[in-house]
Order: structure tokens, then sequence, then C-alpha cells
């Protein structure tokens, strides 16, 4: 017999409720702490960042740089493939299904341990070779393979943290998973300056650093879970889980972690292109790249706890919620662009300096010529991510993928044809123009889905 969750009962009468009420207020809401969350987790990386770069200088930094990309492949793989599990946990939880969810959870266990522990063997093989073929400048090609590495062993638990807050989020709570990063955050930071200030362990100390703090995250988190909602911790029967509901989960995870690969590896290919660039044009790209992804974090918050929304309002089935979310989630993202061109002409040059330690004025004015360039499109930028995880949160597993396939084949052809032409402004226009195209097929797609716009899909 079914169990059906009850709406009020104990940890949930605390949850944010995205299929009542009003839709923006209730989106924003959820929408803050995930916002702030990946302010925290995005400090991970620019402390380390900053530490190196003033503690070690622009080769370090350069080296931490030129494995950037190959950090967003391994790592984005294990968390599009922990967003793709937690989407079809927002499903059971909006149909009110507590068995199901128990299962969901049970086999998202089984598949995260498996895709992490293959990414992991992956990396220990093809890691070396990889920044090899990527052209990185000899002087660093060590020190960053030793970051990598250390990064490429603790995967599985940042995955585990991925995992573990999406499925607190899938059930509307999105402010405890903030709790654990803030804690983890403070530790970062204080590990940072030991490991790389006061031991002198180099870059590595950065890397270790890191999943040292991730690690403390996932504990807090499994702790929390345990104590205080039950109803996603499974027991021994719900690992009983079933073909069906393994293929669902299957598919919706590899399906997003194949999303996120084919951009990472896209990102890789951009990277060659840039590492051919010079040392020096890299130290500012990485430090513009940081920056970049700090604020762009207000789309991708929003991005995620549009899922969340759709997810649930799917499983609840109120296709009228979903559409008019989603406006709202349009109109937001234009507001965001206006508020980023605002300040890149104001502090980018400021901003690229903080991050990098550098007076070096190629370092300088590429990186703030990189984010002003870049804001406008950050309307752009908002629609292609929201409606990309509001497609897989609908269910679409493959037709989302081809957006990713446009972002890979459209860096190769600038790699190829622009980069060498145009140097680093071919490499700044790169993505902005990219997304364009991708908005253009996603948004189509979208508007053709059967669920949210049953009457244009009969016609």
């Amino acid at each position: 017999m079914t169990q059906t969750i009850p709406a009020k009962k104990n940890f949930f009468n605390q949850n944010v409720d995205l299929m009542n009420g009003p839709i923006f207020k209730s989106l924003f809401i959820f929408m803050l702490p995930i916002f702030v969350s990946n302010l925290f987790q995005q400090l991970y990386n620019t402390v380390d960042t900053m530490i190196v770069g003033n503690v070690l200088g622009d080769t370090a930094l350069a080296a931490i740089g030129s494995c950037g990309s190959i950090y967003e492949l391994l790592v984005g793989f294990g968390i599009g493939i922990g967003n793709g599990l937690a989407i079809v946990a927002a499903r059971s939880y909006g149909a009110q299904d507590e068995d199901l969810l128990k299962k969901t959870v049970a086999g998202s266990l089984v598949i995260g341990f498996l895709s992490s522990l293959c990414i992991t063997l992956a990396g220990l093989v093809g890691l070396h070779p990889l920044l090899v073929l990527l052209d990185t400048p000899a002087e660093i090609l060590e020190e960053a393979y030793s970051y990598i590495l250390i990064i490429d062993v603790g995967v599985l638990v940042m995955f585990a943290y991925n995992l573990c807050a999406g499925l607190l989020r899938a059930i509307g709570n999105s402010f405890m998973p903030l709790i654990f990063l803030l804690i983890s955050s403070g530790l970062n930071v204080a590990l940072d300056l030991v490991f790389i200030a006061v031991v002198g362990m180099g870059v590595k100390g950065a890397a270790v650093a890191t999943v040292i703090s991730q690690g403390v995250s996932v504990v807090l988190c499994i702790f929390y879970v345990l104590r205080k909602t039950r109803v996603l911790v499974p027991e021994r029967k719900h690992f009983q889980v079933g073909r069906k509901l393994y293929w669902d989960l299957f598919s919706q995870s590899i399906s997003m972690g194949l999303m996120s690969s084919i951009v990472s590896a896209g990102s890789v290919v951009l990277q060659y292109g840039i590492n051919g660039l010079g040392t020096l044009v890299i130290a500012g790209h990485t430090a513009a790249r940081k920056m970049f992804a700090f604020t762009d974090m207000p789309l991708i918050a929003m991005a995620n706890a549009g899922s969340t929304f759709v997810s649930q309002n799917y499983g609840a089935n109120h296709p009228d919620r979903v559409r008019k979310g989603m406006r709202e989630i349009y109109l937001y993202s234009v507001v965001v662009a206006v508020l980023a061109v605002l300040l890149m002409n104001v502090g980018a040059e400021w901003m690229v300096k903080l991050i990098s330690g550098s007076s070096e004025a190629v370092v300088l004015e590429n990186g703030a010529k990189y984010l002003i360039w870049n804001a406008p499109f950050y309307a752009v930028l908002g629609v292609l991510l929201s409606t990309r995880y509001a497609l897989q949160s609908l269910g679409q597993k493959v037709l989302p993928l081809f957006s990713s396939v446009i972002e890979f084949v459209g860096k190769i052809l600038f790699v190829l044809l622009f980069i060498p032409r145009f140097a680093y402004d071919a490499v700044i226009l790169c993505e902005p123009i990219i997304w364009c195209f991708m908005t253009i097929e996603l948004v189509w797609v979208y508007l053709y889905d059967p669920f949210v716009f049953p009457k244009k899909a009969k016609n």
C-alpha cells in the first residue's frame, strides 16, 4: 500500500511550498539559500585561487587555471548525476508517495556510488595524458597534475554532498544545505591558510583543503537527515527498487551527467586554445572566470530552484503553475543582466586584481574585458539554464542534451577558426554567441512540451 507524505509533520512544516500559493515569492524564498550555498561553495575554489595567486604568484595561479576545465569535467559529471537523481526524488515528493520517495533515495545511493567510482578510476588513468594533450605549459604541468589528482580522488566526497543537498531540496528544504556549507566554508579558508601559507604544500594544499571541507559538509548533512528527515532514510526493503525506477533514475541521472560533461568537454577544448596564448593570459582568464562564477550565481540558483519547482508541479499535475513560473524566471534573468552590466562597468578590473593579486597589465585588462563583454548576455544565460533544467524536470532526456552538443561543436569551431585569428577576444565572445544558439533550441523544445502546452502539442 502506498504511503502518502503528510502535508505537515515535524520537519515538513518548515519546507517551502512550491505547489501552492504565490509562485515567484515561493521561488525566491526557496532560491535564496541555494544562492548563498552556491556562493560559499564557489568560495572554496575562489579562496584557493586568491591565496595561491597572492602567496605563490602568477605561475601557480596558472597551474590551477590550466586544469580548471578538467576540474569541471570531473566534478560536473558527478554533480549532474546528483541533480538528475534529485529530480526524480522531487517528482515522488510532488506526487506525495513516501514509499516511492524512499525507493528513489535507495536507488540514488547505489547509482551515485558506482558512478563516482567510475569517474575516479577514469581520472587516475587519464589525467596526466589529458594535461599533456591540452598543451599545458611545461613549467606548470606537474603542479597542475598534483592539484587535479587530489580533486579526482575526492570526487566521491563532492558527489555525496551534492546528492544529500539535492535530496533535501527535493522535499522543499534549501536552508539546511546552506548551514552545512557555511560551516565547511569557514573550515576551508582556515585549511587553505594552513596548508598553503604555513605548511608549504603549494597548490596541492588548496585541493586537500577543498576535499576535507566538503567531507565535513557531507558528515553534517547525513547526520541531519538521519535525525530530522526520516522520510529520506530508506529501509532494507526499499533497496528492492525495481527495473522501472532504476531505469528512470539511471536515464535521468546519466542524461544530466552527460549534459554537464559535454559542456565541460567543450570547456576542455576551449582551454586548449587558451593555453596556447601564454601564462599571463591563462592567469587573467582564470581570475575572470572565478569572478564570473560568482556573478552568474543568481541565475544558477534560480535555475536550480526552478528545477525543483517544475519537478514537484509535474508530479502534482500542475502545468499552469509551470507556465507561470517559467515566465517569471525569464523576467528575473533580464533584471539580473541589467545589474551585471552596471556592476562590471564600475568594478571589473578591481575585481580581477582582487582575485589574482597581479599587477600585470595583460592579466588585468584581459580579465576585465572578459567580464564587461559577458555581462549583457546574462539574460540569455538565465533563460538557457532555467529552460534546460525545466525540460529535464519534465522528463525530457534527449533534446536538452542537444543544446550541450551545440556548445561542444561551437567551442571546437572557435578553437580551430577564431582563436588563432582573434586571440583572446575570440575566447571572450565564444560562450555568449554559443549561448544564443543553445537558447533558441531549448525554448523551441519547451514551447512544444506536451505537459506544459498540451493544446499546442496536439496541433
